[in-house]
Order: structure tokens, then C-alpha cells, then sequence
């Protein structure tokens, strides 16, 4: 019988939940849609447990079309209240409003910027940013300066649920930082 792999301790032994954690977090993403469907995800979790989103994503997908932020971004109140009756998502009119507020916002940066992988990186200087010490469980921050200053950004141009703490998730589900701890298979020695 094969050793079983060693997993950081969030992940537990839902299929779902190691499946996302041995194949996607902590992964780097430059792809802008798969960014902009983590951060309109991390913000739907506000709450919640990841593991509750994980089990709706497919749903979430579905309903806001594939998470194309120009079609979000054209949602009505029609849709609001559409949303609002859909049991495979999470129904919070507040959340529902920010994805589609938050999706003019990502289009806005798009133009800006040329791309949201260019703007949203710049914040970890284009790099995935690792802990030079040794990482266990108690070391892992809620938040931390780069993603102080990347919610604040995010606010400031008009995007909602972006706290500090929604955004530090961001990072570490999108691979802008590596907090795979000691004991993972995926964990990388710091040098």
C-alpha cells in the first residue's frame, strides 16, 4: 500500500478539497479570466468555507457565464433577482451586486492596464513571493502588506468584497504567494 502525501492541514481528506489543493492553489495564474473568477469566488466565500464554494463552483460557473466579466458586466437587476433564486450558488444580494460591479471594474483595469495579470501581479512585484523561513500552520497571515495595498487599490477602483483578507486568499489560491507548509508534498525548502 502507497504512503499517503503529505497535504497542508486545510485541506483534509475531502476528494474535492485535495483535488484543488494538489492541482490548483498555489498554482501561478496569468490567465485574466481564471483571476477573475478566484477573486469574485474568494469574495462569495466572505463567510463561509472554501469547501462550501468549492462544491457550488460548477453552479457558480454556469450561472455567471463562465465567469466572462463582459457578460457579467451587462447583468440587470433581472439578473440580480435571478441569481437571488439559484440554490447551486451562494444567494447574497451583496455579493451578487459586487460580482457584477466588480466585473466593470476588471474591464476598466483591462484597458488601463492592458491585461489584470500585469496589474494585479505587480503587487508581489511580478513574482510569487515565499517565506524565507521554514512555514508551519501558525505562520500563515490573514493578510500582510502586499495584500493591504492590493485591497486598497481594488477599492478604490470600485471593487467590492475586496478586504484585505479576501484579497491575502486571492494570492495564495492564485500563486502570487506560496504558503505551502512543511510537511506538504508541495512544499518548496526556503533558500
Amino acid at each position: 500500500m502507497a504512503k499517503e502525501r503529505g497535504r497542508c492541514w486545510w485541506c483534509g481528506t475531502d476528494p474535492l478539497y485535495v483535488a484543488y489543493h494538489d492541482d490548483e492553489w498555489g498554482v501561478p495564474v496569468h490567465d485574466d479570466r481564471k483571476l477573475f473568477e478566484m477573486l469574485l469566488l474568494e469574495g462569495f466565500q466572505a463567510g463561509l468555507s472554501w469547501l462550501t464554494i468549492l462544491r457550488k463552483r460548477e453552479h457558480f460557473r454556469h450561472a455567471l457565464k463562465d465567469f466572462d466579466p463582459e457578460r457579467i458586466a451587462r447583468f440587470t437587476k433581472r439578473d440580480v433577482e435571478r441569481l437571488m433564486g439559484d440554490a447551486g450558488i451562494v444567494r447574497h444580494r451583496q455579493k451578487i451586486e459586487a460580482a457584477i460591479t466588480n466585473a466593470r471594474s476588471f474591464l476598466e483595469l483591462q484597458e488601463e492596464w492592458g491585461s489584470f495579470d500585469r496589474y494585479i501581479w505587480r503587487f508581489t512585484g511580478y513574482r510569487t513571493l515565499r517565506s524565507k523561513k521554514r512555514l508551519t500552520r501558525a505562520d500563515i497571515p490573514a493578510s500582510t502588506p502586499e495584500s493591504d495595498s492590493m485591497a486598497k487599490d481594488l477599492k478604490r477602483r470600485g471593487f467590492r468584497f475586496v478586504g484585505s483578507t479576501i484579497c491575502y486568499a486571492h494570492m495564495q489560491a492564485t500563486g502570487m504567494v506560496d504558503d505551502h507548509v512543511e510537511g506538504c508534498f508541495k512544499y518548496r525548502k526556503r533558500r
